[in-house]
């Protein structure tokens, strides 16, 4: 059952994208890496706190070898980015050489985005690529080609999947958008 409305401190939403769609497109990225990186062992990286679930959604449906970690980097403060990207967590693993691949829940502004290009490629791996659940095409201004992309949304702010406002509403099977901002 999907809900069509929610409530998170101060601000209401409304439902944009239900578990199904979402899962049809987790399903179609970790098709195209099955393939891409077959015979491979790439290095997932994932991104927390908001691609948490979209991670073990498409590592549960990853069929080829391959490891996961995880990093933390902020850039927002309510429903708005602060322009400043701040890295909470880092990555243990040795990069060198590897295959990386990294998975982010949204990619609106690309300011984070630039900020984990310009880390890891400091540790020369082989490739680096990035997966991201959803796009915001229109907020996006980076000439950097997002390689894997699951859906493009309007340039809206959006909680649930993994996504919040002021930490609520990751929980959320679906994705809502902002109703009043």
């Amino acid at each position: 059952m999907h809900i069509p409305t929610i409530k998170l401190g101060d601000k209401e939403f409304q439902l944009m994208i239900d578990r199904d769609t979402i899962q049809t497109a987790v399903e179609r990225l970790a098709i195209q890496i099955n393939r891409d990186y077959e015979g491979e062992n790439p290095l997932f990286v994932a991104v927390l706190n908001g691609a948490f679930m979209f991670a073990a959604d498409f590592i549960k449906k990853i069929t080829i070898r391959n490891q996961i970690s995880f990093v933390k980097f902020a850039s927002y403060e309510g429903t708005e980015s602060t322009g400043k990207v701040n890295e909470l967590i880092g990555v243990n693993e040795k990069l060198k050489g590897r295959n990386i691949v990294i998975l982010e829940d949204i990619i609106d502004t690309g300011k984070t985005f630039e900020h984990m290009l310009e880390v890891f490629g400091k540790h020369e791996p082989a490739s680096l690529k990035i997966v991201s659940l959803l796009l915001k095409p229109d907020a996006y201004h980076h000439r950097i080609p997002i390689d894997y992309v699951g859906m493009e949304i309007e340039n809206k702010f959006v909680v649930g999947y993994g996504l919040d406002y002021n930490n609520m509403g990751r929980h959320f099977e679906d994705i809502y958008e902002i109703v009043k901002k």
